[in-house]
């Protein structure tokens, strides 16, 4: 569980992260071209690449369609919200977080039957499904969606306590509902991963039998861990339900966001508690300034995605080292600042071999053509 553990000198930067993100809104005006629904975003997609997280660190099962779990918690929100004027905004989020748990249920019970690409490729499936399911029925809006804007004269928007507030407030309110709702959830995870079930998780994941074998239910451990995993990305689309304030099947179901909360989860670094949250972010920021200066955004991704899995394996937030490495950085940098330089150069030698990497497994899929 090593890779879970929080030391001091985490805790600080933990701390540090934690003040940035109540920060945030006061930032963004600073930076041009960034907008605070971008971070938040980054935040709620992140925060389901989390809940993701529970089923690669532990149990090494890798789904492709955890999307179905985000629009479940968002088609929640708008349903209630178009079709039963429901306002309250906390009372959206409770359906959201219930319809996710059903749905991750349902799926969880038939897909773990099977293991390795089966199991992949049943998320897979059962993900298009929600996907066409909601594209095809009108009453969930077909292809252009629904609004989360409930009934006239409540500005547009759900209530908050049973308040209206205007856009600007309604924007920073839900923000910072938002960061409290992703601590919370960073901090559940830390306390399951270190905990007997999460030991228990680790077990099953390293060797299934000999779990079986020394009296763990894995079954119901690993369906329990779905479950989990499932809400996560529920509660992150009930919270972009009532920020964006519209749901689609393409911005919420496709299987292509179930692929980009993979990603966020590889680019962070899914042996961490962190990774996950931060491949989100950072991801975000690629994808608006990756579409503002080409049209060639998913090879963009794809070219990251080579550099992470070739060059920096653990991710962003592993590849940073441990505390006692940080520490000797530091002091190494205020010795000799030129050292700076060495790890640039260090650097780049490291992303050219895995380019190299990278082109040589390639050659090797394609025999050379």
């Amino acid at each position: 569980m090593a890779g879970l553990e929080l030391s001091r000198g985490r805790a600080a930067l933990a701390l540090l992260g934690v003040a940035l993100l109540f920060a945030v809104p006061d930032l963004t005006p600073l930076l041009p071209g960034v907008k605070l629904l971008v971070v938040h975003q980054g935040l709620l997609f992140g925060f389901a690449a989390v809940g993701l997280n529970l089923l690669l660190r532990h149990t090494r099962l890798v789904s492709f369609g955890h999307a179905a779990f985000f629009g479940a918690g968002a088609y929640a929100t708008a349903v209630l919200a178009t079709h039963y004027e429901v306002a309250g905004l906390f009372t959206l989020l409770a359906t959201a977080l219930v319809a996710a748990a059903v749905v991750a249920t349902v799926v969880g019970y038939l897909s773990l039957r099977h293991t390795g690409l089966y199991f992949a490729l049943l998320t897979l499936a059962f993900g298009q499904l929600l996907f066409a399911i909601a594209q095809g029925q009108q009453f969930l809006g077909g292809s252009d969606g629904l609004s989360v804007r409930p009934g006239p004269g409540r500005g547009g928007a759900p209530t908050i306590l049973g308040q209206v507030f205007a856009p600007e407030v309604y924007e920073l309110l839900v923000y910072y509902l938002t960061v409290v709702v992703v601590l919370v959830g960073l901090l559940v995870m830390y306390r399951l991963a270190n905990s007997p079930i999460g030991n228990a998780l680790d077990a099953i994941g390293q060797d299934r039998t000999r779990a079986q074998f020394i009296g763990i239910p894995t079954r119901r451990y690993v369906w329990a861990a779905f479950v989990i995993s499932g809400v996560y990305g529920g509660i992150a689309g009930g919270l972009y339900g009532v920020a964006v304030k519209h749901v689609r099947p393409e911005a919420t179901l496709h299987f292509l966001r179930s692929g980009e909360i993979l990603f966020m989860a590889i680019l962070g670094g899914f042996q961490t508690l962190l990774g996950p949250l931060i491949g989100g972010v950072v991801f975000f920021f690629l994808k608006i300034g990756g579409r503002n200066f080409t049209d060639y955004f998913d090879a963009l991704t794809g070219v990251v995605l080579l550099l992470v899995v070739f060059g920096f394996p653990r991710g962003i937030v592993g590849s940073l080292g441990g505390d006692r490495s940080v520490r000797a950085r530091a002091a190494a940098v205020r010795s000799d600042p030129t050292v700076v330089l060495e790890w640039a150069v260090a650097g780049v030698g490291r992303l050219g071999g895995a380019l190299r990497t990278a082109a040589r497994n390639v050659r090797s899929v394609f025999g050379g053509t």
